[in-house]
């Protein structure tokens, strides 16, 4: 099922939301340099009395470099940080750092579809983000399922009229427990829903992020695909699935001008870790492995999210960022000695 929700785009400050607490405003700020090409060659000036020479050159220009560059939207440093015109689908975009991904890149000035599997979830989302002058479209669709997927594509095909811009393939879960009680149902849902859904949707997606001139893919992730976790035998080879795809991808459509980028975030204050992390004990030995003594915000694993979808990073792609606190990089810091 499809959703619309259609009103003009505006940089609205985000209102609180479940997922985003405090308001927000994107303002930016860039100055313009121009710099005029000269013909006239090097010369050396000699300062007061003294032995050393300056070596001075002809300011260099930027004309002469900015073929170099495979996208269009660099040349212009006031496209540097913005959305605008560009088009965006996030999976399980209505909660958690899915929500905080959405509304980001709509602060940015993104054209959005979303998705999840609640109907009457999706529906008051899109009311609020209405509510606030955004322009997001929305489909119920479980991305495990494949027929579903492809229809999510088609829908997403129709609305941006067949080019797109940033795939984020958000959509995750988790089973734990240790991997010899896995069933083999169990196991099928984790690759399915974690990885299979991030494959397919990139595989429908590439047609569109081809033909906009400037493709932009970014998986969620997690560091289970790094360290190893406790009960997360298989959402961590789900992970790591995930990261070697982002790279592969990096390599393989590079020559498309897409970018193909993840984040690993390790625990994030979100209704699917509520229940892991209300008891204290396991609380507190989550921050004795986390150098900043905290959970993360899903807003700052959204920031990220947007960097790697704005133009100016648009050099990065291959790459697996963790959002984590400094946890997997962590080694050995007692409090005593």
């Amino acid at each position: 099922m499809y959703h619309s929700l259609r009103s003009p785009l505006h940089l609205h400050s985000l209102s609180s939301s479940s997922s985003s607490s405090s308001a927000k405003s994107y303002a930016i700020s860039h100055f313009t340099f121009l710099v005029k090409p000269h013909k006239s060659t090097p010369t050396y000036t000699n300062l007061s009395n003294k032995s050393s020479l300056q070596y001075t050159t002809a300011p260099l220009s930027i004309q002469n470099i900015s073929h170099s560059m495979s996208s269009t939207s660099t040349r212009n440093n006031g496209n540097r940080w913005t959305l605008h015109g560009k088009t965006a689908l996030v999976t399980g975009g209505t909660r958690g750092i899915g929500r905080a991904i959405v509304e980001e890149l709509m602060g940015f000035g993104a054209r959005m579809h979303t998705c999840c599997r609640n109907e009457n979830e999706l529906n008051k989302c899109l009311e609020e983000w209405d509510g606030l002058g955004f322009e997001i479209s929305g489909s119920v669709c479980d991305v495990s399922v494949s027929a579903q997927r492809e229809q999510l594509m088609e829908t997403v095909s129709s609305v941006f009229d067949g080019k797109l811009n940033i795939l984020v393939n958000n959509v995750g879960t988790n089973i734990r427990k240790p991997m010899i009680e896995f069933t083999a149902e169990e196991f099928s849902t984790l690759m399915a829903t974690n990885f299979e859904s991030a494959f397919h949707l990139s595989q429908l997606a590439y047609p569109l992020l081809k033909l906009s001139g400037e493709g932009c893919l970014v998986f969620t992730s997690s560091i289970s695909g790094f360290v190893s976790l406790k009960s997360m035998s298989v959402h961590g080879a789900t992970k790591g699935a995930i990261n070697q795809l982002t790279k592969n991808l990096a390599c393989e459509w590079a020559k498309d001008n897409i970018r193909s980028n993840a984040v690993a975030p390790w625990y994030i204050k979100t209704s699917m870790v509520e229940r892991v992390l209300s008891n204290e004990a396991y609380l507190e030995e989550v921050y004795s492995r986390t150098p900043l003594r905290r959970l993360g915000d899903p807003k700052e694993v959204s920031s990220v999210v947007a960097f790697l979808c704005l133009p100016a990073s648009s050099y990065i792609t291959g790459q697996i960022i963790c959002v984590d606190g400094g946890m997997s990089v962590n080694g050995f810091f007692p409090s005593h000695g």
